[in-house]
């Protein structure tokens, strides 16, 4: 699992490869487990495709399903699901570092790069402390999670019950995975009447999706003005797309009686900022997402393609990579060459690395929509339904408008493919695999203009 210290340099394997490896490996684990028998409620075996789709959305923490968790799935599938959201969320190498602290085993520089990399970390220094922050932080929040949704399911579900419904949906929420196990065969719509769960869940998902490091910096500083500023980025970021995503919501689903048409003006708005919450990263749904007007859909691809901040459990390109793109067109616009924000400079490259990840993401976003819209053709899918779930899958939010049950095998296949694309993230993954690259070699050619724009 993890890198040989003693290994020659050149077989020492790259942290990104580690990291793409270590996901697929679990991934194989979690299907293994969840095809048995004992995975199912009915004691039949739920086949290759659907645990291996199953374990891939849990891994990646996605939420898309082709069965009905709830009730496919039996007490031991729902915690072998848990423990494959709670591993994704973390990340693999955070995982794997925390057993070998617990056996006392060394972790060695090779892992505590891997573990940087894994955690979007530009240092290698206090990995070990950085760990033991992250899982203490996860235990912290999960639980007082777990608490506050009790008193919610324990009074409908009985206590032992309850406290499992509670548990399961609480780390869910953190972990931005949107799996529910209420066997309602549509998210958790059934709660959209209530206002506590629902703000108890986007609080999760909020706080899972801001990052580690965000979370660390804001409890030892305290103040905004102090915050680094990449912290400060990603809360401008969140607060921005929340309220953009909420007013939006609200304006186009307020009159839609398939949707929010009927409920009060304060479920309206509480449904309104949930789904804002929830389509970034989460992919729990309070509405019925094939019910939602044009508008509305736009709205959500925008959403899940955008996603959570780096160093989180959501997916996404990230609320960073859409900030410095933008300061790369202003400074473009500008005649700049620096990338420049709060009296800061931003590394040379952070406006073109993003600009990469947003292209390598649409890229393999149209490949995806091409794939499934030639697998389903003459089936009755629009294009709109397809082009819904592929981003769902790629930025690993979960949200469906209800076909992915019904898609072939092949457009399920693309969607599995899809979905650890985004977990590992675009770049990641083309830099584990790639050849090895060095920008400083080889020759240096003669410069020439082209003309663009």
């Amino acid at each position: 699992m993890f890198a040989n210290p003693t290994a020659p340099k050149h077989q020492q394997m790259h942290p990104t490869r580690v990291l793409a490896l270590g996901f697929l490996s679990l991934i194989l684990v979690g299907t293994a487990l969840l095809m048995l028998p004992i995975a199912a409620s009915s004691g039949k075996s739920v086949g290759l495709l659907t645990a291996l789709f199953t374990a891939t959305s849990s891994v990646c923490v996605t939420g898309l399903t082709v069965v009905e968790v709830g009730l496919v799935y039996s007490g031991f599938g729902h915690f072998v699901i848990l423990c494959l959201i709670q591993i994704g969320g973390l990340g693999f190498m955070t995982a794997a570092a925390l057993i070998l602290m617990a056996i006392g085993k060394r972790i060695t520089l090779r892992d505590r790069m891997t573990i940087a990399e894994g955690l979007n970390e530009n240092s290698i220094a206090g990995q070990v402390r950085l760990v033991r922050a992250v899982v203490l932080m996860t235990a912290v929040i999960e639980l007082c999670g777990t608490v506050l949704l009790a008193f919610k399911f324990v009074p409908a579900y009985g206590f032992w019950k309850g406290m499992w419904h509670s548990l399961f949906h609480a780390v869910s929420a953190f972990c931005n995975a949107g799996f529910d196990i209420l066997g309602k065969g549509n998210s958790i719509v059934s709660l959209n009447s209530s206002p506590y769960v629902l703000l108890v869940l986007a609080a999760l998902i909020i706080l899972g999706g801001l990052g580690f490091s965000v979370i660390r910096d804001v409890l030892q500083r305290r103040r905004f003005s102090t915050l680094h500023l990449h912290s400060k980025v990603v809360l401008l970021m969140t607060g921005v797309l929340l309220l953009f995503g909420t007013v939006l919501f609200f304006l186009n689903e307020q009159n839609n009686p398939a949707t929010m048409g009927n409920m009060p003006i304060g479920d309206k708005l509480v449904n309104s900022f949930f789904q804002s919450v929830t389509l970034r990263t989460c992919g729990f749904a309070s509405v019925n997402q094939g019910l939602l007007t044009n508008g509305s859909l736009l709205l959500c691809m925008l959403l899940m393609f955008i996603g959570a901040s780096p160093a989180s459990t959501g997916g996404g390109v990230k609320t960073t990579t859409v900030f410095a793109m933008v300061l790369q067109v202003v400074a473009v616009v500008k005649g700049r060459n620096d990338l420049e924000f709060a009296e800061r400079k931003l590394p040379v490259g952070t406006g073109r690395k993003a600009v990469a990840i947003i292209f390598i993401a649409v890229g393999i976003l149209i490949l995806m929509i091409i794939t499934v819209c030639f697998a389903e053709m003459g089936r009755g899918f629009s294009t709109t339904e397809i082009a819904y779930e592929c981003i769902s899958a790629l930025a690993t939010v979960g949200n469906s408008m209800g076909i992915t049950a019904s898609l072939s095998p092949v457009s399920k296949l693309v969607l599995i493919v899809g979905m650890f694309c985004g977990r590992v993230g675009p770049v990641t993954l083309a830099v584990a695999f790639a050849g090895k690259n060095n920008s400083e070699g080889g020759a240096h050619y003669p410069e020439e203009r082209i003309m663009v724009g």
